[in-house]
C-alpha cells in the first residue's frame, strides 16, 4: 500500500489508548499492509498502528532472524493472557530514532489475538527471545505505554533521550517493576 510517517516520541497521540477493531475489513487489511511497508522501510522488527497515527489495536511483527526464521505476524485486538519470569534487554523504537536503553520484560508470555483473516489465535512464546519482547513492546503501544516507561535506569535513559534531542521521561509514566527487576 504505502509507507507512512512514523510519529516520534513527544507526539501526544502515542500516549492515548487505542480502540478495539470490531471487524477485519478492507480498511484494516490496508492498515496492516501500510504497517508492514512502513516497518520494512524503517528496518524495524515491529510497528503498532498508533505509531502511524491510527489509534486502533493492531500491530505487526517480523522477528525473523538467521537462527530463528519466522513468518511476519499480524496481531489485531491482542491481549497478553499469561506472563512470567523477567529478562533485561536493550530496546529501541521507531518512534525514538537511534535511542536505545535497557528495559525489563517478561521472559515468557501467552498472547491471544486475531490475524489479518479474522481468525483468532493463541501463541505462547518462551525464553525472552526477540519475538516475546517485540510482542510486549508493540502491545504496550496500544495502551499508550512506551518502552522507556520500562527503563531499568531512569538517569541513563534520560541521557540517551537528551543525546537524540528527544523529550524527557515523564516520571508519572514509569512503571513500577521492582518485583520483575528482582528476578534479573
Amino acid at each position: 500500500m504505502s509507507i507512512k510517517k512514523v510519529l516520534h516520541y513527544g507526539t501526544p497521540s502515542l500516549r492515548e489508548p487505542s480502540k478495539e477493531v470490531h471487524k477485519v475489513s478492507r480498511k484494516i487489511t490496508d492498515l496492516v499492509q501500510d504497517l508492514f511497508d512502513t516497518m520494512y522501510a524503517q528496518n524495524g522488527v515491529g510497528l503498532a498502528a498508533p505509531q502511524i497515527g491510527v489509534n486502533l489495536r493492531v500491530f505487526v511483527i517480523d522477528a525473523s532472524t538467521k537462527e530463528e526464521p519466522l513468518d511476519p505476524m499480524v496481531f489485531i485486538n491482542p491481549k497478553i493472557i499469561k506472563k512470567s519470569g523477567a529478562i533485561k534487554s536493550n530496546e529501541g523504537c521507531l518512534s525514538f530514532p537511534e535511542a536505545y536503553t535497557d528495559v525489563v520484560r517478561y521472559k515468557d508470555i501467552m498472547v491471544k489475538a486475531t490475524n489479518e483473516h479474522g481468525k483468532p489465535f493463541v501463541m505462547e512464546v518462551k525464553g525472552g527471545n526477540l519475538l516475546a519482547r517485540a510482542i510486549q513492546h508493540e502491545n504496550d503501544h496500544l495502551d499508550g505505554i512506551l518502552f522507556i516507561d520500562h527503563c531499568l535506569n531512569r538517569f541513563e535513559a534520560e541521557e540517551v533521550l537528551k543525546k537524540y534531542n528527544l523529550p524527557s521521561i515523564d516520571p508519572d509514566k514509569l512503571i513500577d517493576e521492582e518485583e520483575m527487576k528482582s528476578q534479573l
